[in-house]
């Protein structure tokens, strides 16, 4: 018997495939994670599409939504360099899957030759016989008029009546060209062997500014123990600020034992009331409230009172339990024990969590630990909550996170989920790439020009944008910054620029945000002193040194403006100061362009000349032009690309410009 020889083993079929697609773009990890979007955006492909020889090539993108059987096809069209280009707009929430088709179009290959003899001056007679059996061909594929028409066309230029001239014509004729185009012979084609997702949220996942409050500090009157009746209260000066996603800490019972004191002392006596974080006690756990916040009928009246003021409530979803956590009596298989009998508290050496117990992820009793937790989600699901603030999720294995928020989004796609994770790189963008639908960023620690140049165009110019969608937080209850330390009111109002600038969502950790808390709990931390996580806080929101109306001053520029509703079209521009950082936002038809000018330094006025590339804003070097202060309401006439700047941060450390065209 022959031996069987390599050519031999490739399949018949495959051998006569010679188009090649690669490079797809966008594509995650080879396709193994998806790409995000919110609805009413494109989702613009690119590829490398070739084959050997000259003949020409078609291509298609096709796409579908989750719920659809059926592919919808788009020419794909030839850039450059055997790079091709579709796109398609996703309209409903949920998933949506594309891929790329591709094959020899011996229609366009003998059309385009064709045309390239006649212009030689050749003789074509034989040509032209072959383009008949093309459109012939075509015709069989075609049905009803068309194939009438295309057979009609087929025996024209079999037919010699005609002149050659005439017969030519309606050869290269663009109405033959289209018709045949829509009965292409597929018989080679090749298709991408993996069909791509798209996970599409809501706007409220691309654009939105939260505002995170402790509800038992709601009180109006110190030494109270804030209720959700309370936080109804608070709905109009948060409203008034502009925000529109409102975000708890934990609401559950909070654990007895081992309760940690004020400034975290290890423990705690009968007064304190303990970290929300250390969720459960005899009262419940996870499904629970805490009893002096109120009831689920409160919870409910809350929500719908935020409804009312453009508000959306947030809760934290932390998976971690006190040691009264009802959990730790019912299920000791979820948790770590140690040698002594005692559960293992968390730990981050040489910090101690003795009020906190973490769930054993190893345990042989996973699948029942993992089947709760996503209860607990769909829980307070089903009460109308519908974005989730989850608590250090880097902590959890990251299987366990694209099941959860897998089968959570296929059931809620409507369901946001902010990943708190500051923690290494790959592992904030694996989470990304796993599900989350936000994420925090490292936006708190950077402060020079430089460091936000280089991390901002990497999170808005280069893959990870596909998956990553950054939320930058000026401060949490955690984080407390040196440069917030140590730059008063002026550091304050220039990181709030830059977080509703920079990023198309962002927070605030309220009152303390507005009020410009900066006292560390010590020289070097970053923990508060007198921290809110660990006693109840009575805040003045009406001094007259609040930052309130500035925030809703910028957060009604956001609103305004849809450059700033998104973050791909970010730009930065030179300022011959370091300094000073300057970028630009706009939208795809130009109606709206954003220019930001920020003085990094809170200590002294700062100056220098700005150079802006003038015709990607669609305005003309040549010619002067208006650009308007949306901060200070000012306007100044420019000319060219280089303009002088001057800001002093003691006044307003940042210029939020809309540029104006001639008669805008």
């Amino acid at each position: 018997m022959a031996k069987r020889t390599e050519v031999d083993k490739v399949p018949v079929e495959e051998g006569r495939k010679r188009v090649v697609i690669e490079r797809v773009e966008p594509e995650v990890d080879g396709g193994r994670f998806p790409i995000k979007r919110t609805i009413g955006e494109e989702v613009v492909v690119e590829a490398d599409i070739f084959s050997d020889g000259h003949d020409a090539l078609s291509a298609v993108l096709l796409y579908r939504a989750d719920s659809d059987s059926a592919w919808v096809e788009v020419p794909m069209q030839l850039l450059v360099n055997d790079r091709w280009r579709a796109a398609f707009r996703v309209t409903r929430l949920g998933r949506y899957y594309y891929s790329i088709t591709a094959w020899i179009d011996r229609f366009q290959t003998w059309r385009r030759d064709l045309e390239k003899k006649v212009a030689a001056g050749q003789e074509v007679a034989v040509e032209l016989l072959t383009g008949a059996q093309l459109i012939a061909d075509a015709a069989g594929r075609a049905s009803g008029g068309s194939a009438q028409k295309l057979r009609r066309w087929a025996r024209s230029l079999q037919a010699q009546v005609d002149s050659e001239q005439a017969r030519i014509d309606l050869a290269l004729s663009d109405e033959v060209a289209a018709l045949v185009s829509r009965y292409p012979d597929r018989g080679l084609a090749v298709t991408y062997p993996v069909d791509l997702a798209v996970v599409v949220d809501r706007e409220k996942a691309r654009f939105s500014s939260w505002y995170e409050m402790f509800p038992r500090s709601c009180t109006p009157e110190p030494g109270r123990h804030g209720t959700f009746r309370d936080c109804e209260a608070k709905l109009p000066y948060i409203a008034s600020m502009g925000f529109d996603v409102l975000y708890f800490p934990p609401i559950h019972p909070i654990g007895r034992t081992n309760r940690k004191g004020k400034n975290n002392a290890p423990m705690g006596d009968s007064e304190d009331p303990g970290s929300p974080w250390a969720i459960g006690a005899e009262e419940g756990g996870h499904k629970a409230i805490h009893p002096q916040l109120g009831t689920l009928d409160d919870f409910h009246r809350l929500m719908a009172r935020a409804r009312e003021h453009g508000i959306e409530i947030a809760l934290d979803m932390s998976f971690q339990c006190s040691p009264d956590h009802p959990y730790v009596a019912e299920h000791p298989e979820w948790f770590r024990w140690r040698p002594d009998g005692s559960v293992q508290y968390a730990e981050n050496p040489p910090k101690k969590y003795q009020d906190i117990y973490p769930f054993d992820f190893e345990t042989e009793h996973w699948q029942e630990l993992w089947e709760e937790l996503r209860s607990v989600v769909l829980y307070w699901i089903d009460q109308g909550v519908r974005i989730f603030r989850v608590d250090n999720p880097h902590t959890k294995p990251f299987v366990f996170w694209e099941w959860l928020l897998g089968d959570v989004k296929r059931k809620h796609p409507d369901t946001i989920f902010l990943s708190e994770a500051f923690t290494r790189p790959k592992i904030m963008y694996r989470l990304a790439k796993l599900g989350f639908t936000q994420s925090y960023t490292y936006f708190a620690w950077r402060n020079t020009k430089w460091e936000f140049v280089d991390y901002f165009t990497e999170l808005t110019q280069t893959p990870v944008r596909e998956y990553f969608r950054p939320s930058l937080w000026t401060n949490t209850p955690d984080i407390l910054t040196e440069y917030l330390q140590s730059g008063g009111r002026p550091a304050f109002m220039t990181r709030l620029v830059l977080a509703a600038t920079l990023g198309a969502s962002y927070g605030i950790y309220g009152p303390a945000f507005e009020l410009c808390e900066n006292r560390p709990k010590e020289p070097g931390s970053e923990e508060y002193l007198d921290s809110e996580k660990y006693e109840i806080k009575h805040w003045d929101t009406d001094r007259p040194d609040s930052l309130k109306e500035f925030i809703a001053r910028v957060n009604r520029i956001r609103r305004d403006n849809p450059a700033l509703h998104s973050d791909w079209s970010l730009r930065f521009h030179t300022v011959d100061n370091d300094q000073i950082v300057c970028y630009s936002k706009q939208t795809e038809d130009l109606s709206n362009v954003i220019v930001v000018v920020v003085n990094l330094d809170y200590r002294y006025t700062q100056s220098g000349w700005v150079e802006l590339p003038l015709e990607t804003f669609g305005l003309n070097p040549s010619e002067p032009y208006q650009v308007h202060d949306l901060l200070s309401d000012a306007r100044y006439a420019w000319q060219g690309r280089r303009n002088y700047v001057e800001l002093n941060p003691q006044v307003v450390p940042a210029h939020i410009f809309r540029m104006l065209r001639p008669g805008q």
